[in-house]
């Protein structure tokens, strides 16, 4: 066989492969035109009539599927779903599922994709993956694909509305938005964002159940939950009679101190004292999606926005295209929302010398600032309470182990009941006992538990007595590290930081 017959025969080969493509692209016998249901129901040639296409975000999905629920569910509108098929249908825009259809027959009228999307922790929604609503309300008549996007392929979600005036189009898309910020079920919720897995931006959202927390649980020194409370849940309350004064609702609280010392904990109680309030946690690398968080804040207000250890970005700039730091672009998109939507931020930090710095040139981005310090005496006897259930312990043995603890931090006293429970299971004992906990106690005071401790905010535990010709070091150095005794005479540049 020469090369003449070998171009010849590879020629043939392709147009063969080609008529295999073609025939299986065909309708099947019997199916129905996409174009032609189309035209019978708009009483129009579809093909290049105006289309308007409106994006929406994957966890905007189950939102949009209620609000067209809602819209077809009204008096005297008339509608129908059917689905599109034909391979390759969810690449291509309405348009082009058209245009592709009548000169090849590509697309007909086939089966309704459907996708189940979390709407709560607990409940999902059947959704409408990829399917064409045909609608009348008696006043206009639509065709509405609904198209759940793929990143993976670039394609994005879309609402593709085909009319026979583009007034009508955008018309029904208007009302479309009313419903879905009527209805929207992020509303209330708890959530996080969570990265998009193909593409940067957000990905789908993460529901979490709102926490219970008593107000007794949260062990915190003087009138200090009172005055965060004030700032947080009081504006909430009385949100009329501020406005009514001209006072602005939007309101930022920082919350700092050493790790373990119950930032974390009373941001939950807060999250669960705020009923009505939509609140949506950034923590981590989706801090970033702050201005994601606040357009759905404003969306759906009364809402609260967490932003835990805000510092692990105070100089990050990797997200911000000007070069400042990722916290820089936190407090202005904080200083966007506008005065009187009623949104609440909560930024926590262990390192507040890190962010002091953005804060001050940033003012007025935060209006209270606490410091939730170690547990006094009086706090670790009620966190042992709050920990130590189904512990006996004697007023002595109390006393002993909140002596014991001083310079600790909520956290230190939390893994100590833990401990003390296993040591009493290891030793197959029917319930624990105060030697459980003091045993526990010597475990994680011990010389060898130091990084242990490190880890649960306590640092070194200060001597119960100051040696001789001894002055008291404080807190300059290392956030997470009680005061000690150091010989007099040491400067604050000779702490030692092991």
């Amino acid at each position: 066989m020469d090369d003449t017959e070998v171009r010849r025969f590879g020629a043939l080969f392709a147009e063969f492969l080609d008529q295999v493509v073609q025939a299986s692209r065909l309708a099947p016998p019997g199916a129905e035109s996409l174009v032609e249901r189309i035209g019978s129901f708009l009483g129009a040639d579809p093909i290049g009539l105006p289309v308007v296409t409106e994006q929406f975000r994957s966890f905007e999905h189950a939102t949009v599927q209620l609000a067209i629920d809602r819209v077809v569910a009204r008096p005297n509108v008339r509608h129908e779903l059917v689905g599109v098929a034909g391979p390759g249908r969810e690449h291509h825009a309405l348009t082009e599922l058209l245009e592709v259809g009548r000169r090849h027959g590509a697309f007909w009228v086939g089966a309704v994709d459907y996708a189940a999307v979390p709407v709560s922790v607990d409940e999902e929604r059947t959704c409408v993956r990829h399917g064409l609503y045909l609608i009348d309300d008696g006043g206009r008549s639509v065709a509405v694909l609904l198209r759940l996007g793929n990143p993976a392929h670039g394609v994005p979600s879309v609402l593709e509305v085909l009319s026979r005036s583009i007034e009508d189009a955008r018309g029904w898309l208007a009302d479309l938005r009313t419903e879905r910020a009527a209805c929207n079920v992020l509303r209330g919720q708890v959530l996080s964002f969570e990265p998009s897995e193909f593409e940067p931006g957000v990905g789908p959202v993460r529901f979490h159940r709102r926490p219970e927390l008593a107000r007794a649980d949260v062990v915190l020194p003087g009138d200090t939950l009172d005055r965060i409370e004030r700032q947080v849940v009081g504006i909430a309350s009385h949100r009329q009679r501020l406005t009514a004064e001209g006072r602005h609702l939007k309101r930022g609280v920082l919350l700092y101190g050493p790790p373990g010392t119950g930032k974390t904990h009373t941001v939950r109680y807060l999250t669960g004292a705020l009923r009505d309030f939509t609140v949506v946690l950034l923590a981590g690398p989706a801090i970033r999606f702050v201005a994601e968080a606040c357009a759905l804040a404003r969306t759906l207000q009364p809402s609260l926005i967490v932003l835990e250890d805000c510092d692990l970005v105070a100089e990050d700039r990797s997200f911000s295209p000007f070069g400042n730091p990722l916290l820089f672009t936190v407090l202005d998109e904080m200083d966007g929302l506008g005065s009187d939507v009623d949104v609440c931020f909560l930024l926590t930090t262990n390192r507040v010398d890190l962010v002091e710095t953005a804060l001050a040139q940033r003012p007025g981005r935060v209006d209270l600032a606490v410091d939730i310090p170690l547990p006094d005496e009086a706090g670790r006897r009620r966190l042992l309470e709050i920990y130590g259930g189904g512990i006996e312990l004697s007023e002595a043995d109390v006393q002993r182990v909140v002596e014991r603890t001083a310079g600790v931090p909520a956290s230190f006293v939390k893994e100590l009941t833990r401990r003390a429970t296993l040591l009493s299971a290891a030793r197959d004992a029917d319930g624990t006992e105060a030697s459980d906990v003091h045993s526990a106690a010597e475990e994680l005071l011990a010389a060898q538990e130091r990084l242990t401790r490190t880890l649960l905010g306590a640092g070194e535990p200060p001597p119960a007595e100051p040696p001789a010709g001894a002055v008291e070091e404080g807190w300059f150095a290392h956030p997470a590290r009680p005061g000690r005794w150091v010989p007099a005479g040491r400067g604050y540049g000779s702490f030692d930081s092991e």
